[in-house]
């Protein structure tokens, strides 16, 4: 196939405007199983070069599969939170393809009945115009498969060094429809669903390891046009970042081909991550080359009406209902719940604290600045946040009832619990004469100080320059240690002022 050489420079905005991106995407999610799908060596990642494998790993003669149930169990968890229907009755087929890290030589997927069928996720995607859009997209279905193993080239040009740990990890593949438009889409779809595996507890998403990687299916169309163009699969995306990049190169690449009237052919691509092109990696096989046929050492699966009622009981809370739950019933705006819900353990500590305050928008606030900014700077896990729900609840109802300032709190209070979480917030600030004065003769008498020490700014503001308050209110709170009540405060100036 010749390759259009592609600047980006060529293509005009206009041009690309006049094409529609056609996307679908193939996810691969390993599951958090102990063992693998059909065999009892351990499912870990990390561990050295071919210490997790055994005779059936490796394809001895005469060992024979073994279902992993969880695996099962994991995968219609992940039917159900897409709104999938779940198929009663599955069975496992061999994909026969050369493997060089399978040492069977073919792989245990399903084809004809996979375990999970249609449903789709909303997605949250920000538009040209800057304002948030939901989109649905659709899933074709969902099935199990087992992983390949790695092949390692290490610099070689003639060698390959072979781990088998991988193979035989258990994977669902999730198939969406060709419902996404944009690499935007694309990008918010999978943090979606990495999102997701993460609430249901089934994979830890982790892209840069391989736990979640997509396979990137890219087709041009004239806008207005309903017939599909000719597809491209990019193969192997394990960065949200370089995915979104890869669209974006074939978007343009197929259009330059398409205007000089060129061809494109169904094949695979490989992304390069240093240059941000695509390259040819072999002509795309179809569904017959692989020459599925039932597995005859494994029966099929039936998922009875107790099996399928008793994980579903088991679901945990997830992010779309958490999120409706958090505007309707605390209240707090959609971009606070869009915040919040990003992952499980943020939207638990914010009701764990909730549950102890009801200033539930001033909790937001708190775990969308000072917490998420300490969270940031460290693992980016609040389940290592030192402060306890508890104590976090305590020293936003002393700034939500007056007792000491907003900004005492957050640069003198907060800091403390950092480092001492066990300590009671309303003892630093009695410790520290922090409690904030309301007293309103010894206000009053501060407030007569400093205006007596500035009579020039005095005259300024009542000629009108009434940007000079913040003046007053400033020096007032330094000369009470930041311990006056600044409504109090603003009050008696503008009675005196």
């Amino acid at each position: 196939m010749t390759e259009s050489i592609l600047n980006p420079t060529e293509l005009t905005e206009e041009l690309i405007a006049t094409y529609e991106t056609v996307i679908g995407l193939e996810v691969h999610c390993q599951l958090l199983t102990e063992s693998k799908l059909f065999a009892q060596d351990l499912n870990r990642f990390g561990a050295e070069p071919n210490t997790n494998i055994g005779p059936l790993t490796l394809a001895l003669p005469g060992t024979l599969p073994k279902l992993n149930k969880k695996a099962v169990e994991y995968a219609v968890r992940m039917g159900l939170a897409l709104g999938c229907s779940i198929s009663r009755r599955t069975i496992f087929d061999r994909k026969n393809y050369f493997y060089p890290d399978l040492p069977k030589g073919y792989q245990i997927s399903q084809d004809k009945k996979p375990i999970c069928e249609n449903g789709g996720i909303m997605i949250s995607v920000k538009g040209n115009d800057g304002k948030l859009y939901e989109k649905y997209i659709r899933f074709h279905h969902i099935h199990l498969e087992e992983d390949a193993g790695k092949s390692v080239h290490d610099g070689s040009d003639t060698d390959t060094l072979l781990d088998y740990n991988r193979a035989g990890t258990p994977l669902v593949e999730m198939v969406s429809e060709p419902d996404l438009r944009s690499a935007e889409e694309t990008g918010a779809f999978v943090t979606e669903i990495r999102r997701l595996v993460r609430y249901l507890d089934i994979s830890d998403g982790n892209m840069e390891e391989g736990s979640l990687r997509c396979d990137v299916n890219v087709s041009l169309r004239k806008k207005g046009e309903t017939k599909l163009g000719t597809k491209v699969e990019v193969k192997n995306m394990n960065s949200i970042r370089n995915m979104m990049r890869a669209i974006n190169f074939e978007t343009r690449r197929q259009i330059s081909m398409l205007e000089n009237g060129e061809t494109i052919q169904q094949e695979t691509r490989m992304f390069d991550v240093d240059s941000g092109k695509t390259y040819g990696m072999r002509v795309k096989e179809t569904m017959n080359d692989y020459r599925y046929f039932p597995d005859p050492d494994l029966s099929p699966v039936v998922i009875s009406e107790q099996w399928l009622s008793d994980i579903t009981e088991a679901m945990p809370a997830l992010p779309q209902a958490l999120r409706e739950k958090f505007t309707t019933v605390y209240g707090i705006p959609v971009y606070d719940a869009l915040v919040l819900t990003d992952t499980k353990e943020m939207a638990e500590y914010f009701e764990a604290v909730c549950a102890k305050t009801f200033a539930y928008k001033a909790v937001s606030n708190w775990l969308m600045g000072s917490v998420k900014s300490y969270v940031n700077e460290h693992d980016g896990n609040i389940e290592s946040f030192p402060i306890s729900a508890q104590i976090l609840a305590e020293l936003i109802e002393l700034t939500e009832t007056n007792v000491i300032s907003n900004s005492i709190a957050t640069q003198k209070i907060f800091p403390i619990l950092l480092n001492e979480p066990e300590r009671s917030p309303k003892e630093i600030a009695t410790t520290n004469n922090w409690l904030q004065n309301s007293n309103t003769n010894e206000l009053e008498s501060l407030v007569d100080e400093v205006i007596a020490s500035m009579p020039d700014k005095v005259e300024a503001y009542r000629k009108g320059k009434k940007g000079l308050l913040g003046l007053f209110v400033g020096e007032i709170m330094k000369k009470s240690n930041g311990a006056a009540d600044p409504k109090m405060v603003n009050q008696l100036l503008a009675e005196k002022l």
